[in-house]
């Protein structure tokens, strides 16, 4: 169901500025929408995304239902040592996405 990309430099130098980017697909149904025939269809969104640079939480955002399908989301950090990002996205329906990726820093 979900397909989640992530950008993180594979290098860095200690102290720089470093451009995180992700994009998660996901439908992202605000349950506001009916069907055809009047019945609301149920909300199924991402609800936050939890980014981690070596078990330290360095970004947060929590999600509505006017944010668009297939999210995408970029901010910065400071590179300080070599180690993992990870990125966790939790919503509706008991759905939950981590994906990691490694950097090394030096």
């Amino acid at each position: 169901m979900a397909d989640a990309r992530i950008d993180v430099p594979a290098t860095a130098k200690p102290g720089e500025i470093i451009e995180i980017r992700t994009l998660v697909r996901h439908p992202m149904e605000t349950g506001f929408r009916r069907t055809q025939l009047g019945a609301l269809v149920p909300r199924d969104i991402i609800t936050r995304l939890v980014c981690t640079y070596n078990g330290v939480e360095v970004f947060r955002a929590e999600l509505h239902p006017a944010i668009a399908a297939n999210p995408f989301i970029a901010f910065s950090t400071i590179a300080i040592e070599s180690g993992t990002i990870a990125f966790t996205w939790s919503g509706d329906n008991g759905y939950a996405v981590t994906v990691s990726a490694a950097i090394t820093v030096g």
